[in-house]
Formats: C-alpha cells, structure tokens, sequence
C-alpha cells in the first residue's frame, strides 16, 4: 500500500507558550528530515482539523502559506472528532496507495490547555451527544464509558482491582517514554482511591487534556525503499460505522465494540494475518473500560476475560501482548484530534526498534486503532516492519 518514511512529534503536554503554526512547524520539520526528504518532495499535506477553539481557521493552507510551500496534489484537512487523526493517516495513505502521490504527510495540532475546562466540557458534549436531548442534562464523554463499566461489572464480575492494572499498566509504560505528559508511577491502590469523575471510574481511569503536535511522512513503497531500511510498511486498513451516535435509539450490547469487531476482522483479512501474528497493539482508549473492552472486541481476549488478563500482565510490556506501549491516552496525553497519529508514532518507533526501555521485544506486526464516540466507528491500520517478511 505505503511505507512511513518519516515520524516527528511534541511532547504531550502543556503547551500554553506556543502558538499552533509553531508547534505544527516543530513535528513536521523533524519528520521530514527523519524521511531524509526535503518540503520539494512533499506531494499531499493532510491536516487532522485542530480543535474548534483554535486560533487560526483554514490552518492548512495557512501552514501552506506560512512555509512558502507549494502542494502539487492535495492540501485538505479532514475532521471525525477521535478518528479525526486516523482519517487523516487513512487519506494520507489512500493518496500514495492511488499513485496519486509519491510522498503524503498526514499531521496535525491539538491545542485545548488554554481554554476554561467548562468551555471545553460544553464543546466535548455538544459534540458526542443529541445538542437536543443529551446537552441540557449535562451528560458527558466518560459518563457514556460509566454504562460501559458499569455494565461489564454486572455481566462478568469485574473487581476494581482488576480495572485499575490497565492505568497501572499504562503510566508504567509511560515512566519510559519521553513524550508522554504523566510518567509517575502509580499503584493499583492509587487508582482505587482517587476521587470519583463518574463512578466506577475515577480520576486515574481517564485522559489528562493534552496539548500535542505530530508529523507522519508515508511514500510510495519504491520512494521508501529508496531510503533505506527504516521504512515501515502499511499493510492494511478496517473499518466499520455501525450507524449510532453515542446512544442507539434501540438496545445494544454494552460490552462489547461492533465496530472494533468488524473493522479489525476487515484489517486482519486483507493483511492475511490472525489476531495472533500482532505483536502489539497501539490503541485510541480514552479511559480504562474502554481499553478493556476494545482488547476483547479486536479479539485479543475472549469476551469477559480482559481484565483478568491485564491484572495478570498479559498486556504489559514483557507479557503475552503489550497494548499502548507509549502508556496510551491516559498517560502518554490524550490531544483527541491527533492521539491517533501519535499511536502511528509508537507503532513506527516500535517496529524500527527505536523505543529504547520500552520496545517490545521483536516487533514485527503491530495494530493502531481510532475511534469516534463510544467506538461507535472504529479504524484500524496494521503495520509492519522492513523485515517482517
């Protein structure tokens, strides 16, 4: 399909003394030149849309303007709230898969820090909710992730405890990642005790706001090859849309993600593997059920068996399948509108074998997930190494 030449990124965080163009520069300038190209190759600039409290409106062709740099095929910005990332890696891909462009970057800047919490709670509920229905009750994201716990508990017996090892497991992997926004260690106990957000989950469960800027640079198979050996080859893509916004208007599982199932069958299909090739597994998992359920829906678990798997380490770094090495959304940061490209980032630094304390030991296949709502859509891309066969 297209190979990742080139990966550049900021760390996740606090960026309060920056401005967006800035930040932007920043993660595409070192991406290009870890591509070992300059702006003259670039083909196709797909920007994920920034969020709607940004500054700068049309910021693509601004940062077009702003680098005096001519675009021969496409610029564009693509927007799907927590898929908006991975859409703008799937358009980025589909443009050099075309033979419409030789070399695409998919990138994009998330600024939120500076703006008042209640200011961006009224945006993130009109956003995933009915602005009729929804809105007026105060009804917010991880409230709709509360039912999911809520509800996984009364069918399987989920303890607290066994909840609590996937945030554990997520700032463990955190403490040796560079990028991400909180890297103390934590306890399970530290996790229990933390103040309620929604019950059962409580303040460890969920994403810190994040600031983040990332650049991926994807070329043609014989532009990469051309390069070197430091290519990392796109070898699929799923996805699924199961036609509800947040709330079904009639009843559904609670416990499980259709749309994780179905778009991650669709990715293993056309990559030609088994859920059992993957080595790893970088995921958009806004909160700690939601990790858990997803680890069960893309088939790593047997349904009801996913906690018991990460209290017991399966999912850490060491253990049978590593999920978010980079500590995920709520460790690594969570700036929504690019978490997905981050989740490139990792996999690409993964299966160059270039994520020091916490590489995973012979990586050579590893999924990236984006999702929009309560993975009412999901997107999966499969990757795999220069090497991998």
């Amino acid at each position: 399909m297209a190979s990742v030449v080139g990966i550049g990124a900021l760390p996740v965080g606090k960026h309060l003394d920056r401005l967006e163009h800035e930040m932007m520069l920043a993660a595409l300038v070192e991406a290009v030149a870890d591509a070992g190209l300059a702006k003259k190759d670039i083909d196709a600039l797909i920007f994920s849309t920034p969020r709607p409290y940004a500054e700068q409106r049309y910021f693509g062709t601004f940062m077009a303007g702003y680098l005096e740099m001519a675009v021969g095929d496409i610029l564009m910005e693509v927007l799907g709230n927590g898929l908006t990332g991975s859409i703008a890696f799937d358009v980025a891909l589909e443009r050099v898969a075309s033979g419409k462009a030789k070399v695409a970057v998919a990138l994009g800047v998330n600024k939120e820090l500076h703006v008042p919490t209640g200011e961006h709670m009224t945006w993130s509920m009109r956003a995933v909710g009915d602005v009729d229905f929804h809105v007026p009750f105060g009804v917010t994201p991880i409230a709709w992730y509360a039912f999911n716990a809520v509800r996984y508990m009364h069918e399987y017996g989920l303890t607290r405890e066994q909840l609590a090892a996937i945030p554990v497991k997520n700032r463990y992997h955190a403490s040796m990642n560079p990028l991400a926004q909180l890297r103390k260690p934590i306890t399970v106990e530290d996790v229990v005790a933390a103040r309620d957000i929604v019950k059962p989950l409580g303040l460890l469960d969920v994403p810190p706001r994040s600031d983040g800027a990332v650049a991926i640079v994807l070329a043609a198979p014989e532009v990469a090859r051309s390069l070197g050996n430091r290519y990392v080859d796109v070898v699929s893509r799923g996805f699924h849309h199961e036609g509800v916004h947040q709330v079904s208007s009639r009843p559904r599982p609670l416990t499980e993600f259709e749309s994780a199932r179905i778009a991650s069958g669709k990715a293993y299909s056309e990559a030609g593997i088994a859920v059992s090739d993957l080595d790893f597994a970088e995921v958009y998992a806004p909160c700690s059920i939601v990790e858990l359920i997803l680890s069960e829906s893309i088939g790593l678990f047997a349904p009801g068996t996913g906690g018991e798997a990460a209290a017991a380490g399966a999912t850490t770094l060491g253990g049978e399948l590593p999920i978010s090495p980079s500590g995920g959304c709520g460790s690594r940061g969570h700036p929504p509108h690019v978490t997905p490209l981050y989740n490139v980032f990792e996999a690409v630094q993964q299966l160059r074998g270039e994520a020091g304390e916490r590489q995973v030991r012979d990586a050579g296949i590893g999924a990236v997930t984006g999702e929009l709502g309560d993975y009412n859509a999901t997107l999966m891309h499969i990757l795999a190494s220069a090497d991998a066969g």
